[in-house]
C-alpha cells in the first residue's frame, strides 16, 4: 500500500522496532544521526551493517536476514540499486510491515513488489523529518 497521507504516516510512527539497513557508526552522517534520534524518541533500533559489531549500543547484524528480533519497519540507508535485494530479504520475513527508503533512495519496481506483498512503502523521505513534523 503506498503511503499517501499524514494519517498513514502517523500509524507507521506508532510501530516500535526499526531495522536500519546501512546504519552508520559515524556520528554526523544521516545514517547514524537519524537512527540515534529515533532511538532517543523511544524506538528500538536494530542496526544492519556488516562492518560493525555494535552501533548506538545495539548489536549490529550483517544482513536483514540475520536479525533475530521482530522488525516492524525496514529503514533503508543504502543506494537505490540495493533496494531490490533488501526488499527480497524483507519479504522473506513474516514480521516486516513497512519498507521506508530515506531521502534520495527510490526503486519503484522493488516498491511495487513490496506493496503487492502487503507492505506499506514510503520512498525518498526522511523518517526523522516526518517524525518531527507529525509528533
Amino acid at each position: 500500500m503506498p503511503v499517501d497521507s499524514d494519517d498513514t504516516l502517523r500509524e507507521i510512527l506508532d510501530y516500535d522496532t526499526i531495522a536500519v539497513v546501512g546504519c552508520s557508526t559515524t556520528s554526523g552522517k544521516a545514517a547514524h544521526d537519524v537512527p540515534a534520534y529515533l532511538q532517543s524518541q523511544g524506538y528500538r533500533i536494530v542496526p544492519v551493517n556488516p562492518f560493525a559489531d555494535e552501533i548506538l549500543g545495539e548489536r549490529a547484524y550483517d544482513s536483514l536476514s540475520d536479525v533475530e528480533a521482530t522488525v516492524d519497519i525496514v529503514d533503508v540507508f543504502r543506494p537505490s540499486e540495493e533496494v531490490a535485494g533488501i526488499v527480497d530479504e524483507a519479504l522473506d520475513r513474516e514480521d516486516v510491515r513497512v519498507l521506508w527508503t530515506q531521502l534520495g533512495i527510490r526503486d519503484d519496481d522493488a516498491a511495487k513488489r513490496a506493496e503487492n506483498a502487503g507492505l506499506r512503502v514510503v520512498q525518498d523521505r526522511c523518517l526523522k523529518v516526518e517524525h518531527e513534523r507529525l509528533r
